[in-house]
C-alpha cells in the first residue's frame, strides 16, 4: 500500500519530484527524467507483484531493495548537508532528517519478514488480519512526518 500511495502522489506532480531528485542523489541532468521515471514504474510495480501470490515474495525483495536505496540516497543527502524537503509521498515542506531514515528502516524490516515467512503460513482470516494491520501500517507510515511533529518536535 505505501509504494501504490508513493507512485501516485509522485505521478501528482511528477516535475515537482524529479525537480527534487538533485538534493538526494547527485545525478547529470539529462538522467533526473529517467530516474524519475524508473523510481515510480518500480515504486508501482510493487504492489502489483504483492498482490500476485506467486510473484509476492519478489515484489517484497523489490519493495526491501529499493528502501534500502532510498535510504542509503537520505543518509548521503544528510552527510552532505542537505536538508531538502522529502518528495518521497508528493509535496512535503518536511525537511529530510532522522524521522526518515527512521521510517525506511521500518518498512525495510516489514519486507524482509514478509519475504521470510514460509509459504501458505497465513489463512483467510490471517490474511484479513494482515490486510487491516498493512492498511493501518501503510496509513502512519504515509502520514508518519505528522506524527513524528505531534509528538517530538526534535527528531
Amino acid at each position: 500500500m505505501v509504494f501504490a500511495v508513493t507512485a501516485v502522489s509522485k505521478l501528482r506532480d511528477f516535475d515537482a519530484f524529479r525537480r527534487s531528485l538533485p538534493a538526494l542523489v547527485p545525478v547529470p541532468h539529462g538522467a533526473l527524467r529517467p530516474l524519475a521515471v524508473a523510481v515510480v514504474l518500480l515504486e508501482a510495480l510493487v504492489p502489483v507483484l504483492v498482490l500476485v501470490p506467486a510473484t509476492t515474495s519478489y515484489g517484497l525483495g523489490l519493495a526491501g531493495l529499493m528502501l534500502v536505496a532510498f535510504t542509503v540516497a537520505i543518509a548521503v543527502a544528510l552527510a552532505r548537508g542537505q536538508h531538502a524537503p522529502c518528495r518521497c509521498f508528493g509535496a512535503s515542506a518536511t525537511p529530510l532528517g532522522a524521522r526518515h531514515l527512521v521510517r525506511n528502516s521500518l518498512l525495510v524490516i516489514a519486507a524482509a519478514l514478509g519475504v521470510l515467512l514460509p509459504d501458505g503460513l497465513p489463512a483467510l482470516g490471517g490474511m484479513a488480519l494482515a490486510g487491516a494491520a498493512g492498511a493501518i501500517g501503510a496509513i502512519l507510515i504515509v502520514t508518519f512526518d505528522d506524527v513524528v511533529d505531534l509528538f517530538a518536535r526534535n527528531i
